[in-house]
């Protein structure tokens, strides 16, 4: 299967390189070449703008009763595409339950949002970026239309109509152009990036920390997370922050906390060793620092949340070292931590306070588990208080980050405002 797979991804490699190339010596030309040759790519499909976007929202969510819950739509639609092209199976983990559940949060994220085109484009603009990694081509999204088609009327029955399936399928063509023009535009990075295993630091039973060096420069920000995939199990995809700032030798470093058995989880932290080679997917993520550095920091971590935290302060003192502008701000951080001895990378926080002296760290102990796993952190940073003229950024499982961030933004008056703080993915964004 791994031979398969790298032939497939080498096949992949030299048409992106052979496309490319036809791109920088003939942009005229690629471009009448792809508005001839429709029929190997996703239909065209007219911009939205809010009204009309809104207008297909109101038709899909009047009816979503029809399709809901998802999971049997869902089914249908890999049921039917697999049946009609079996040889897409292959691009998916042998696995499929995460895919079901990413593929019913982008449904929902889509729905959602779908009155507000720019936002959806932007999302899906870096998610076709991001699916190169996983052998994407402009021809499967025909397939995924149509499977999805057939899923809509089996799951929905005689009720469902044409006007409730067009808007589907503009909401669908509107995403997958977005995603067509993101791949487009990275044709000149790689779809992964190959990592040699340089470190691997079993902390706990249930956690490691790596250090990996790509084959080729790696681009990315502190505060951003990276795809990370093992040959272990060489199509399921999971998200990592990437524990360091950007280094001169180019090695990265990742925190990877066991979450179940089977998974990608386990293969990094049980089945990896010095010198294995992962794949990497492009950098993504906007919990990075601004260029200017208008504010002072709040950084809160929980968890391994703290790979996140630990590169924005690796590059918040680079900053300070290196621009007068940003050597007077400073930052606060709270750590929040079950018990001192989950404390698996960071030093004591005295040790922190000495090698930063801008830096205050406030330790929080007793994170759960349980209903209110996360109440004393929130408790406590919202306490503190006097955040409204800081720049937040929230690290850590949903759980805590979806809670803290309400808290932050909802006062005591004044209130820091929504656009100053960064987070991880929530559960409602795709």
């Amino acid at each position: 299967m791994n031979t398969v797979n790298d032939s497939y991804h080498s096949l992949l490699a030299r048409h992106d390189a052979m496309r490319l190339r036809r791109r920088l010596l003939s942009p005229g030309a690629r471009q009448a070449a792809e508005g001839a040759g429709a029929e190997t790519g996703a239909p065209p499909q007219r911009p939205y703008d809010g009204a009309s976007g809104a207008a297909d929202q109101r038709v899909i969510t009047d009816h979503l009763e029809l399709v809901t819950p998802f999971g049997d739509l869902i089914a249908h639609l890999y049921d039917a595409m697999f049946a009609h092209w079996p040889y897409l199976r292959r691009l998916f983990p042998e696995s499929m339950e995460f895919q079901r559940t990413h593929l019913e949060g982008i449904f929902r994220y889509l729905i959602e949002n779908l009155h507000d085109p720019d936002e959806v484009a932007s999302v899906f603009t870096r998610l076709g970026r991001d699916h190169r990694k996983l052998g994407v081509r402009r021809a499967h999204y025909r397939a995924f239309e149509a499977a999805l088609c057939e899923a809509l009327r089996r799951t929905a029955g005689p009720r469902w109509n044409e006007t409730m399936e067009r808007a589907w399928v503009r909401m669908l063509r509107f995403a997958v152009a977005a995603m067509v023009e993101g791949a487009e535009a990275a044709l000149a990075e790689p779809p992964a990036w190959q990592a040699t295993v340089t470190g691997h630091d079993l902390r706990r039973a249930d956690l490691a920390v790596l250090r990996v060096r790509t084959h080729e420069p790696y681009p990315y920000r502190a505060g951003q997370y990276a795809s990370v995939a093992s040959p272990l199990l060489p199509q399921a995809w999971r998200q990592y922050s990437l524990a360091c700032a950007p280094r001169p030798d180019g090695e990265l470093e990742f925190h990877v906390r066991l979450t179940g058995r089977g998974g990608v989880s386990e293969a990094l932290v049980a089945g990896t060793r010095v010198g294995d080679t992962l794949r990497l997917g492009p950098a993504s993520g906007t919990m990075t620092l601004d260029d200017d550095l208008a504010h002072d920091l709040l950084l809160v971590a929980s968890g391994t949340g703290w790979a996140a935290a630990k590169a924005l302060l690796q590059e918040l003192a680079s900053r300070r070292a290196a621009h007068r502008a940003a050597a007077h701000r400073r930052a606060h951080l709270f750590l929040g931590v079950r018990h001192p001895s989950a404390l698996y990378d960071t030093e004591a926080p005295d040790e922190l306070r000495r090698r930063y002296p801008w830096l205050q760290v406030t330790q929080v102990v007793g994170e759960g588990p349980g209903p209110g796993e996360h109440h004393a952190l929130a408790e406590v940073v919202a306490g503190h208080g006097g955040w409204s003229r800081h720049l937040a950024y929230v690290s850590g499982p949903p759980s805590m980050a979806g809670p803290l961030v309400a808290r932050l933004t909802a006062g005591p008056s004044p209130a820091l405002p929504a656009a100053r703080i960064r987070h991880d993915p929530l559960p409602d964004r795709a």
